[in-house]
């Protein structure tokens, strides 16, 4: 972990988040904007993540959910389409000792059985050599969308028998997602200048700080990611209730 020293002086590491989720807005919008393919800002978009991704690592958080493919993104154009389900394998390669080194741990968040045979197999891998490991985890979220989740959760719900039903709270409804035995999110961070969470772990940032950028993500930089914690350090944390933490 680093020193004090080393991160902003107006960050304190007693109160760092446990889990911080990133929209990683802008890929696109980058590329467009030096007259590349589009493509090229999602592969650029790549060094960015690995970025946060080792200094989530050292200043010692728990979780990092990283929203790589929603379900609406289908929508987009079949080459795009078939260069993003590639990104898990290229991640994977690009990545693997840098994940090893840092002791982080790779899940996968979203209806992974939809995905073609060759992005599954990546990430059963990906999933497999890396379970052991009791660092930092790094949520990615693939063909994930948020109402999907709680809808097949509340189905789920649906067929419990009625005596259980009845006695049914958050804490039981929790367990359903795709994120049962992860926290929920305590900053969630979208950079591209898009204010909006695009029905992104929707149950999850229920009680989140949010944190805007105008940075799209390729430029996105550890100095921007020690602001948003700092940020989130100086909120009021209340719940609904009086006191903060």
């Amino acid at each position: 972990m680093r020193s004090k020293q080393a991160l902003r002086m107006d960050m304190t590491l007693g109160k760092l988040p446990r889990h911080v989720a990133i929209i990683m807005d802008g890929n696109g919008r980058w590329a467009e904007k030096r007259g590349l393919p589009r493509n090229a800002g999602h592969r650029k978009g790549l060094d960015a993540a690995r970025s946060i991704m080792e200094e989530a690592a050292r200043m010692g958080l728990d979780h990092l959910t990283l929203y790589m493919f929603s379900t609406e993104n289908w929508k987009r154009p079949q080459e795009e389409v078939d260069f993003l389900m590639s990104l898990p394998g290229e991640f994977w390669r690009r990545e693997r000792e840098t994940l090893e080194k840092n002791n982080i741990r790779l899940r996968a968040l979203g209806d992974i059985a939809a995905l073609p045979q060759a992005t599954r197999d990546v990430l059963e891998e990906a999933l497999s050599v890396t379970a052991g490991r009791n660092g930092l985890s790094v949520n990615l979220a693939i063909n994930y969308g948020g109402r999907q989740e709680i809808l097949q959760a509340a189905r789920a719900m649906a067929g419990l028998p009625q005596q259980e039903l009845e006695t049914c709270g958050e804490t039981q409804f929790s367990a359903l997602l795709y994120t049962a035995d992860i926290p929920e999110v305590d900053l969630l961070i979208r950079p591209g200048g898009e204010l909006r969470v695009s029905n992104f772990l929707l149950w999850q940032i229920a009680y989140a700080e949010l944190v805007f950028s105008e940075t799209l993500w390729p430029d996105y930089k550890i100095e921007e990611f020690h602001n948003a914690i700092a940020d989130f350090q100086r909120r009021k944390r209340r719940r609904g209730g009086l006191s903060s933490t």
